[in-house]
C-alpha cells in the first residue's frame, strides 16, 4: 500500500492553508460577536448610573467645541475628535466600546506572549473575551465606570511589563492608562512591590488583607495622612452605597488569587508556572483596594483586579489536561453564548 497516498489527507488537514484559514475564521467569529455586542451597549438608551453624565458632556462638545472638563487627557481629546464628526451619542458609546475591546487585544496579546502557550492566540482571546462577557464587572466597566474600563486591561498591560522588566512598555502602558483614568496612577504607584520575590510578595499580600480586613488600614490612614482619608470619604457621600471594610469583597478577591495556585496541577506546564507568576500581578492590582477600599464605591478600587481574572480564567481553560475545556469549538461557541449574556447585562443594568 502506498504510504504517501495514506498520509496525503492527515497532511492537507494539517497543512498550513487549512490553519490559516481556521485562524482566519476564528478571527471573524471574535469580530462578528464584538459587533454585535457593540450595538447593544450603543442602543441600551439611559442604562448605567453614568451614562447622563456621559451623554451631557459628549452633547456639550459636539454644540460648543472643546469645553472645560475634569476628564483625562486621552478620554477627553479623543472625545472631541469624535465629537467633530457629528456623530450621535450612541454611535460615540459604540466607539468607544470599540477602543475597550482594543484594549483588551492589547492585554490578551501582551498576556499571551508572556504565558508561552502553545495554544493560539485566537483561541486565547476567544476565552478571554467569553470570560470578560460573562463577568458583570465587564458590563460596569461598559456602562458605569466606562473612563475606568477603558483604562483597566492597559494597568494590567502596564504591570505585567514592571514584572518581566519591560520598561519602555511599562512607560507607555502606564502613560496611557492614566491618560484614560487618573486612578491608574493609584496601581502604578504600587508596581514596586513587583520587585519582591515570591515569598514576599505573597506575604505583603497577606499583611494588607489582614491589614485591611482588620480595619487597620482606615485608622492608619486617617491617622498618617487626614487628607486622604477625607477624600476617600467625601467620594459621594450621599449615596447610599455601603461603605467601610467590605469583607464580602477581601474574601471575593482573595479567592481568584488563590485558585490559580488550587488548580495548576490541572495546568500544563511551562504556562502552570506563568500563570502563577502573573498572580503576583493580580496581587498587586488588588492593593489600592486593600489601602482604602472602605470609602464609598469601593468595588471601584477592585475594577482592574476584577477584569484581569478573565485573562487568568482563560489561561487555566487554553492550557488545561482536560481537553474539553481547551476545545477551540468548545470556546468559541462559549463566546457566542457569553455574547448573549452580556447584551443582557447591559440592557438590563447588571453590573458587579
Amino acid at each position: 500500500m502506498n504510504t504517501t497516498t495514506m498520509n496525503t489527507p492527515v497532511a492537507l488537514i494539517d497543512s498550513p492553508t487549512n490553519t490559516n484559514a481556521r485562524v482566519l475564521l476564528g478571527l471573524m467569529l471574535v469580530a462578528a460577536v464584538i459587533v454585535i455586542v457593540d450595538f447593544a451597549v450603543a442602543t441600551r438608551g439611559n442604562i448605567g448610573t453614568d451614562t447622563s453624565v456621559y451623554a451631557s458632556f459628549y452633547e456639550s462638545l459636539v454644540h460648543h467645541g472643546e469645553v472645560q472638563s475634569r476628564f483625562e487627557p486621552v478620554f477627553y481629546y479623543l472625545s472631541v475628535m469624535l465629537a467633530a464628526t457629528g456623530m450621535s451619542f450612541p454611535a460615540y458609546e459604540g466607539v468607544m466600546f470599540f477602543v475597550m475591546a482594543g484594549t483588551a487585544l492589547v492585554a490578551t496579546r501582551r498576556y499571551h506572549t508572556f504565558l508561552g502557550s502553545e495554544t493560539g492566540y485566537s483561541t486565547f482571546l476567544a476565552a478571554s473575551l467569553l470570560f470578560l462577557f460573562i463577568s458583570p464587572v465587564m458590563s460596569n466597566a461598559t456602562i458605569n465606570v466606562m473612563r475606568q474600563g477603558l483604562s483597566s486591561l492597559l494597568v494590567f498591560t502596564a504591570l505585567l511589563a514592571f514584572y518581566q522588566r519591560q520598561w519602555r512598555a511599562f512607560v507607555l502602558w502606564g502613560l496611557m492608562a492614566t491618560g484614560f483614568h487618573y486612578s491608574a496612577l493609584l496601581y502604578l504607584f504600587f508596581a514596586p512591590v513587583l520587585l519582591l520575590n515570591t515569598k514576599l510578595l505573597r506575604v505583603a499580600g497577606i499583611l494588607a488583607f489582614l491589614a485591611y480586613c482588620s480595619g487597620v488600614t482606615m485608622v492608619l490612614v486617617r491617622a498618617i495622612v487626614p487628607s486622604v482619608y477625607t477624600m476617600v470619604m467625601a467620594y459621594d457621600a450621599g449615596s447610599s452605597y455601603k461603605a467601610g471594610v467590605r469583607l464580602d469583597f477581601a474574601v471575593f478577591s482573595l479567592f481568584w488569587y488563590v485558585l490559580p495556585w488550587v488548580v495548576a496541577p490541572l495546568v500544563r506546564e511551562p504556562v502552570r508556572e506563568r500563570i502563577n507568576q502573573s498572580t503576583a500581578v493580580y496581587l498587586v492590582l488588588m492593593l489600592p483596594f486593600f489601602a482604602v477600599g472602605w470609602g464609598n464605591f469601593s468595588n471601584r478600587y477592585l475594577l482592574p483586579a476584577w477584569l484581569s481574572v478573565s485573562l487568568i480564567l482563560a489561561a487555566i481553560c487554553c492550557d488545561n489536561r482536560f481537553s474539553p475545556l481547551r476545545n477551540p469549538v468548545v470556546l468559541r461557541m462559549g463566546l457566542v453564548g457569553a455574547a448573549g449574556v452580556f447584551c443582557y447585562y447591559v440592557t438590563h443594568g447588571v453590573v458587579l
